[in-house]
């Protein structure tokens, strides 16, 4: 051999071991189903249903003002459980509640009445509710805030 020293290899300094790699855990729909996940998604659900219940009482009895306080009860709860759960599908859980509760209400009673008062209110509570929901479940990401020292995506 020639009187030059032998240099050590740079790729790595890791030991190696002779283990077969792992195969990487599902994500997604693919994952293990986790039942507390379940439990608050189901929980956003019926909290969906009891707002959707009250802000059609509230916004037929009180025009203006409960027009309001029932869009901003909508927004507080489709942006609540995006930022909870962390992902589209906790603003889209109390969406889906809220939603069957409208339109089971909407239904109204053999005798001809319905819960919701006037049909301008009816209209821009259901839209205005949709176009929230729609706008929580399609927020890019969440933010954080300023002092958070967390790399994105973690």
């Amino acid at each position: 051999m020639s009187g030059r020293p032998q240099r050590e290899r740079a790729s790595s300094r890791a030991p190696r071991t002779n283990a077969p790699p792992r195969a990487p855990e599902p994500t997604g729909l693919a994952a293990r189903p986790n039942p507390a996940r379940i439990a608050v998604y189901a929980g956003l659900a019926v909290l969906g249903a009891a707002v959707g219940i009250a802000g059609t009482l509230v916004q037929a009895a009180l025009f203006p003002g409960g027009l309001i306080l029932a869009l901003v009860a909508s927004a507080g709860l489709f942006y609540g459980g995006r930022v909870a759960t962390g992902t589209q599908l906790g603003a889209l859980a109390p969406a889906v509640g809220w939603f069957v509760a409208v339109v089971f209400l909407l239904g109204g009673r053999p005798e001809g009445d319905y819960v919701f008062g006037d049909e301008i209110g009816l209209a821009l509570f259901m839209l205005g509710s949709t176009a929230v929901a729609v706008m929580c479940a399609t927020l890019s990401r969440l933010p954080y805030p300023a002092n958070d020292t967390r790399p994105p995506g973690t």
